[in-house]
């Protein structure tokens, strides 16, 4: 993929609006108070500069799935609320995010000043990637930025469709990271290369898997996952988690690393209950004795040691996807293994380590491990599994490349 013009090159932009696309898709509790302001703290970067270089700057976001219907309790005041202590500055949120209100209150904005419109999946049109409703977003602005890589994977109005209208289009500052550090693992990871790649299903990894293994040294599988991959291997499973219908394609891609001479990790142990439960009656077992009635629900103290000796080798290290049910006390040791493991190899010996996936993250926040133990966090949960698998993000195809002539 081509490099992206990014924000920092637009020049003179005092005066100008600029409508940016941030991804405030954020969780309320029954207060409508923000329970965690990640992903608003992650735009600040991009924002402040346009701030300080004199722009008015219009925000736009969509919030939860209000699937076409304003809805109250995903309006986004409690958002623009958060923003405005994050920023020390009033944020004004408008009611609507397109029409005649809108365009009266943004002719009023002085420079430096910040408005957020109201939830733009409001509108049917946006998912839609209507024409008719893109041209009318973009009409509100001079120049457009997309810092939102989480919802770059989607061709909606507000990522795709409005860069038919405005010009110049550009990478904002978590975008243009996001985009530098995937891409750089992809095109020029430092060997030892591993993937660590969990989660439950393999049908939602299969992309990234057949991606992976053209590229990386190890392969670790983990999670509700390796139950496909050891069924295909003609081991008895008992009741734990399996897509039956992806036993072969587990065949094909063990068969394919082995031509490739990419390593294969599984779990030699995994630890097994009667169901994922806190509390449900739970031992260590080899893969080779599951027992029938019981399920597989993290990997065992052998098998995170096998990952560790891996982990310590190299030098750049992608995980995605936790290696049990993390979310249950009894069954998190696999997954807040390798979290350590990572975060003091990055440490210690100067490891890339790179980490995504939404579930990834939440495990990273019950452990309680700051983001900033590991080289990069993507924000992206589908926006960065689809970047992986190298699909081309429309989002991201839609904007700028680089060199481009500035429209002053």
């Amino acid at each position: 993929m081509n490099m992206k013009k990014s924000i920092n090159g637009l020049g003179d932009i005092k005066g100008k609006r600029v409508l940016v696309r941030v991804d405030f898709n954020v969780p309320l509790d029954e207060n409508r108070k923000v329970t965690d302001d990640t992903r608003i703290r992650a735009a600040l970067p991009t924002i402040e500069h346009l701030r300080q270089n004199g722009a008015k700057v219009i925000l736009v976001s969509h919030l939860g799935r209000p699937k076409g219907e304003a809805k109250d309790e995903l309006r986004m005041d409690p958002v623009a609320k958060r923003l405005s202590e994050l920023l020390r500055t009033q944020v004004t949120k408008l009611d609507d995010c397109v029409g005649n209100d809108v365009i009266q209150a943004i002719e009023k904005l002085n420079d430096g000043d910040v408005v957020l419109l109201e939830n733009v999946r409001f509108y049917n049109e946006e998912t839609k990637n209507d024409s008719g409703f893109a041209k009318k977003l973009a009409s509100l602005a001079q120049v457009y930025v997309n810092d939102a890589f989480g919802t770059a994977h989607r061709a909606h109005a507000s990522t795709e469709g409005v860069t038919h209208y405005l010009s110049p289009c550009v990478a904002g500052f978590l975008m243009q990271n996001e985009l530098e550090m995937l891409g750089k693992i992809l095109k020029k990871p430092e060997h030892p290369f591993i993937a660590i790649i969990g989660g439950s299903k393999v049908s939602s990894k299969i992309g990234v898997l057949e991606n992976l293994i053209e590229k990386v040294d190890t392969l670790v599988i983990g999670g509700g996952m390796i139950f496909t991959f050891l069924k295909a291997q003609g081991i008895s499973i008992g009741k734990s988690l399996l897509e039956e219908d992806k036993v072969d394609i587990a065949k094909q891609l063990i068969e394919k690393a082995k031509q490739k001479n990419v390593g294969i990790v599984l779990a030699k142990d995994v630890i097994v209950a009667t169901e994922p439960k806190a509390g449900a009656s739970s031992r260590i077992v080899s893969v080779n004795s599951i027992p029938d009635e019981m399920m597989g629900l993290d990997i065992g103290p052998d098998t995170r040691e096998l990952i560790r000796q891996e982990v310590i080798k190299a030098k750049t290290i992608l995980w995605n996807g936790p290696l049990g049910v993390f979310e249950v006390d009894d069954f998190e040791g696999g997954t807040r293994s390798v979290a350590q493991n990572l975060a003091e190899v990055t440490k210690n010996n100067g490891a890339v380590t790179i980490l995504g996936g939404g579930d990834t993250v939440a495990a990273l926040e019950k452990f309680g491990i700051a983001k900033n133990a590991y080289t990069h966090v993507s924000t992206g949960g589908g926006a960065s599994l689809e970047f992986l698998e190298g699909k081309e993000l429309p989002g991201v195809a839609a904007l700028d490349e680089m060199p481009v002539e500035i429209n002053t």
